[in-house]
């Protein structure tokens, strides 16, 4: 009979879990910030929003440890090459996301607060999928659709997001059908 001998996985500096771990380490160790941030900054990177207002259905996530949302910013364009050298597009994406809070019927902008972190752009998805599979941002997993951006007049057919459903106010989001009920969203937010 032989013993069986287990065998020891080295540790690799360079796997992308690990790297992800350092961008995400570093995203959190940034200091807390208004949302938006005070004053604009040029860059592309990930972000976290927090959420600590009374909203009963959030009661769990409230504070500093958990994020409601995370997410990643790009310049526009990115896809085609265009627009890296110079871009506003992580304070910029902060800002739309803040216009997108403060047009709703029962959430206040003073309840958020975010990180940021600028980021090498080869860094960014990879961060941002690390993010949201350790974290599991209630707006990014359950209550889809805060991040969405007005579809346009040729996609009025649209279901509205579950965000807009829970979250009213955001004109465009008004125009497109609902599909499920605020009660029944918010049994999945519980669950």
């Amino acid at each position: 009979m032989t013993d069986s001998v287990e065998k020891a996985v080295p540790y690799d500096p360079l796997d992308y879990g690990n790297l992800a771990k350092n961008v995400v380490g570093a995203l959190m160790g940034q200091a807390i910030s208004c949302l938006p941030p005070p004053a604009p900054f040029e860059g592309m990177g990930v972000y976290a929003i927090y959420y600590d207002g009374n909203l009963e259905w959030y009661g769990s996530i409230r504070g500093l440890e958990v994020p409601i949302y995370v997410g990643s910013a790009v310049p526009a364009g990115k896809r085609k090459g265009a627009g890296m050298a110079s871009s506003r597009s992580l304070y910029n994406r902060l800002a739309q996301h803040s216009r997108s809070i403060e047009q709703t019927e029962n959430l206040q902008l003073s309840d958020f607060q975010c990180r940021y972190l600028v980021v090498v752009p080869v860094w960014i998805g990879l961060a941002e999928r690390f993010l949201i599979e350790h974290y599991q941002p209630v707006w990014n997993t359950v209550i889809d659709g805060f991040g969405n951006h007005d579809p346009g007049a040729g996609r009025k057919g649209m279901k509205r997001p579950l965000w807009d459903v829970i979250h009213p106010g955001r004109t465009w989001a008004m125009r497109l059908r609902a599909v499920e009920t605020l009660e029944e969203i918010l049994a999945r937010v519980k669950a």
